[in-house]
């Protein structure tokens, strides 16, 4: 017991290097489900995957990634079955600044859509890494 009270300070830098190893894994099941652009691309490329913009239809008209699908958040339960029929497919749900996306991802993976991730930052990340945009 004594070697504990004596050598606190060795105790506690371990402990803090413990935690900062471990934080890594902790804060990545926080964002278990969101995607970068680039990763958006990969899926969308090797995958084939489905883009969902959960945007209301004047944020979609205003800007949207090429071949999106416009499911607005509050219609997502209902249309969202009718739209991607295959649950097994990747799907990616993106809005303006990512917000709604992540919400949307609770929904979809309630219907069953276990690959839902939705785009970290939204149309303003996607935007931002130079990718086109489609105008309706």
């Amino acid at each position: 017991m004594s070697f504990f009270i004596d050598n606190w300070i060795l105790l506690a830098v371990a402990l803090s290097s413990g935690a900062m190893l471990l934080w890594p894994m902790v804060s990545a099941g926080a964002r278990a489900g969101t995607l970068t652009s680039a990763q958006a691309v990969q899926l969308m490329n090797r995958d084939k995957a489905v883009v969902v913009d959960v945007s209301e239809p004047a944020e979609f008209a205003a800007g949207h990634v090429i071949g999106a699908k416009n499911v607005p958040l509050s219609e997502l339960e209902a249309k969202l079955p009718g739209t991607v029929k295959n649950k097994a497919m990747h799907l990616i749900l993106v809005c303006s600044n990512g917000s709604k996306a992540n919400r949307a991802v609770a929904t979809a993976r309630k219907l069953g859509y276990e690959n839902a991730q939705s785009l970290t930052g939204g149309m303003g990340a996607w935007r931002a890494a130079s990718l086109p945009v489609q105008k309706a």
